[in-house]
């Protein structure tokens, strides 16, 4: 795993001076004393590296004196977070970003304590990102975004406003264009948009860990094979392609594509290829059973966690508080497109005047928090990968439902 090391020796004038800037510090080491060895390892996405840098280097300035820092970062998938935990929590990060669905796993198994300055972390904090990182109303994570969802960006040189409302119309104009419009069915995390408005229900038990499931539903008013047939016929256009989301940049950047489903964490990127011509807006309807759904989407924020076994949970605590105080969060928005869960930095102009944020509000009114256990994954993916390959199997999509859920709600 690559690694980045970030030794710094900090004198201590410059905690003289941070504490006469009002900031609250630890007691200074004993005249006499050695200054303590504070290693700290961080999980964080690959691509928040450089910003996480950033960051690290103001924290050891900020707390300058008060401690040798060593700090490692180690690229870790946010969504992937809670299996490498707890797959060995006392060999595991001191400080973790992670999406807020693993929150309620991560306390239950010890991994997480509740934050100790709940309240001042709530009253800075969006509701809905405060939500996201509590267990039975205990705030057991510090909210880092509140834009952990998605919505559609478009080439507006291809498509009107009136366009995008309807995915028949996008993938028409696409069509006519000879170019693409992307989603990613490999990922049931965006499949649920096709499910999430149709009364077919997905969900977690009260276990916390197990799934119900409506899917293959057969007496709804919009049946299970409604929305399988709906994806077939999506996937049945030639502008239609199943894409992940390097492969979405990829089309993004060569220009093959033209209209795609992703989140914020691609605003920047998307804005340097397609330049004014950048669109964001909500997900649009698409035709089923003969009549125009909206599509639905899972929302939620990324967090970062302290591990309950770090060696020095002070720090730990320190430096998670540091990477979302509100100065940070609209750094993270400045260099990485991200909306943040802090409630000035999220209503600053800046924020408010972004296309992907406002899109991501716009879809907010459909969206729901992701809560659904470990087994909804693979079975989905599966499901949608046959639909998107046109049923090459031939089998009953009712069958196909039917199998579905039942491993999504195996226990």
């Amino acid at each position: 795993m690559k690694k980045r090391l970030f030794p710094l020796l900090l004198s201590i004038w410059t905690l003289l001076l941070a504490a006469g800037c009002g900031q609250t510090a630890p007691p200074a080491p004993d005249a006499g004393a050695a200054a303590e060895t504070v290693a700290l390892t961080v999980w964080g996405a690959e691509e928040d590296e450089a910003l996480l840098q950033e960051i690290f280097a103001s924290f050891q300035s900020h707390y300058a004196g008060q401690a040798v820092f060593q700090i490692t970062f180690q690229p870790q998938s946010e969504s992937h977070c809670k299996d490498a935990l707890l797959g060995d929590l006392e060999g595991g990060a001191d400080v973790f970003a992670f999406a807020d669905d693993q929150v309620a796993a991560l306390a239950a198994a010890g991994g997480l304590d509740p934050i100790e300055n709940a309240g001042d972390i709530r009253a800075a904090s969006l509701s809905a990102a405060v939500e996201a990182a509590s267990v039975d109303g205990e705030l057991y994570a510090y909210p880092l975004t509140a834009d952990n969802g998605y919505f559609l960006y478009y080439n507006k040189a291809y498509f009107t406003e009136e366009d995008v409302k309807s995915l028949d119309r996008i993938l028409a104009a696409a069509e006519e264009a000879g170019r693409l419009v992307a989603m990613d069915w490999s990922s049931a995390w965006y499949v649920y948009a096709f499910f999430g408005n149709t009364g077919l229900e997905i969900g977690l038990n009260d276990d916390g860990l197990t799934n119900y499931c409506t899917w293959n539903s057969t007496e709804n008013e919009i049946r299970g094979v409604d929305v399988a047939q709906a994806m077939l016929s999506i996937a049945a256009s030639p502008a239609f392609a199943s894409r992940t989301d390097t492969e979405f940049m990829e089309g993004v950047r060569d220009g093959s594509i033209i209209a795609g489903v992703s989140g914020s964490w691609n605003a920047v990127a998307v804005e340097e290829a397609w330049g004014a011509d950048t669109g964001a807006a909500k997900l649009p309807t698409y035709t089923c059973k003969g009549r125009q759904v909206q599509m639905a989407s899972f929302s939620g924020c990324k967090l970062i966690g302290v591990n309950a076994y770090s060696q020095h949970p002070v720090w730990a605590a320190r430096l998670a508080e540091w990477i979302t105080s509100e100065s940070n969060q609209r750094l993270r928005f400045q260099l990485r497109g991200q909306g943040p869960a802090n409630t000035s930095a999220a209503n600053s102009p800046e924020v408010q005047a972004s296309p992907s944020i406002a899109a991501l509000l716009a879809q907010s009114e459909f969206s729901q928090l992701q809560r659904v256990g470990g087994k909804f994954w693979d079975p989905v993916a599966a499901f949608a990968g046959s639909m998107a390959a046109g049923n090459p199997s031939g089998a009953s999509l009712q069958a196909q439902l039917d199998r579905l859920v039942e491993d999504v709600t195996a226990r």
